[in-house]
């Protein structure tokens, strides 16, 4: 297994547009210094969609224009479509995420593309975003299973893979945006990606829905899977899929694999830190990750004498 997990923070992106609470402009901008200082180095910090849409994303512009300038942080901007690509270009955004979902049924909803439109888009996107000198990736999304049209052939997702694959994407995702999938199936999906686009870097991103995000993770990293998505809380969830709960939280993930003997370069103390700050700023009694709720583990020589 790999020793080092690059995690990439989506809280700011994907954790904060399925909730109520409208987090102020400042907010998302503290939001995204404090998960730099717990050792965040790559993250969603916007999407450039229809602020009608998805009201949470209406100020990306503002929130990237007011995030300091780290030579050492990547910040990425979801873009679904090329208008969403020429707002990225006018602002300081490092990388673009495109989208492409792995049925009609849930493409139509979403982007109202089907799956084979999706994946033209998706090129389209990263062909765009490299020309203005942007690294760009894609996303498969529900990958693992569709709220609409049930389980998804993989045959399909490795299709789909192989078509972003031309257009040179930096890294290739798999999302299990509904919480569906389960560790044999990682396994089985990554092992056959690896045979279909040999070389590309994979990462993966899994919902915590049916409480098998953890475990999804940790067998993606069995796998050699060396870039996983968490969400800071654990919040999140998609607007456009019923009952879709949150990500997995990045101090659950954070705790998992450094208890399992993988760096991360977080700093899991400052990360459960930031979870009373969070829930407040977003009207909550508190935030779905598990291990910000308790006691650090283990002690610290303070708390253990406090203890004995």
């Amino acid at each position: 297994m790999a020793k080092r997990i690059e995690i990439i923070e989506v809280g700011p992106r994907d954790g904060l547009q399925n909730q109520s609470a409208i987090l102020s402009t400042e907010d998302k901008v503290a939001m995204i210094e404090k998960l730099i200082d717990a050792g965040a180095r790559r993250m969603e910090v916007a999407s450039f969609v229809n602020p009608a849409r998805v009201p949470q994303m209406a100020d990306a512009e503002g929130v990237i224009a007011g995030l300091p300038d780290r030579k050492d942080v990547t910040y990425i901007g979801l873009v679904l479509n090329a208008r969403g690509v020429e707002r990225a270009m006018r602002t300081k955004i490092d990388e673009v995420g495109a989208v492409a979902i792995a049925t009609d049924s849930f493409g139509l909803r979403n982007q109202k593309q089907t799956w084979r439109e999706s994946v033209e888009v998706s090129c389209d996107i990263i062909e765009r975003a490299k020309k203005a000198g942007l690294r760009a990736q894609a996303t498969i999304s529900v990958a693992f299973g569709c709220p609409f049209e049930g389980e998804v052939p993989l045959d399909r997702v490795i299709e789909m893979a192989r078509g972003i694959a031309t257009a040179g994407p930096h890294e290739i995702a798999v999302a299990d945006t509904v919480g569906v999938g389960v560790p044999s199936q990682v396994k089985e999906m990554i092992a056959a990606l690896r045979e279909a686009i040999p070389g590309m870097p994979l990462r993966c991103h899994f919902h915590n829905t049916r409480n098998t995000g953890l475990a999804n993770a940790f067998a993606a990293a069995e796998m050699g899977v060396d870039r996983l998505d968490a969400s800071v809380g654990g919040i999140g969830g998609c607007p456009f899929a019923p009952s879709a709960t949150g990500n997995i939280g990045t101090e659950d993930l954070i705790y998992m694999l450094h208890r399992s003997g993988f760096e991360t370069g977080y700093d899991l103390a400052k990360l459960n830190a930031m979870a009373p700050w969070l829930a407040g700023r977003l009207n909550l009694s508190g935030l779905p990750a598990m291990v910000s709720r308790t006691d650090p583990f283990p002690q610290s020589a303070r708390q253990q004498r406090a203890v004995t």
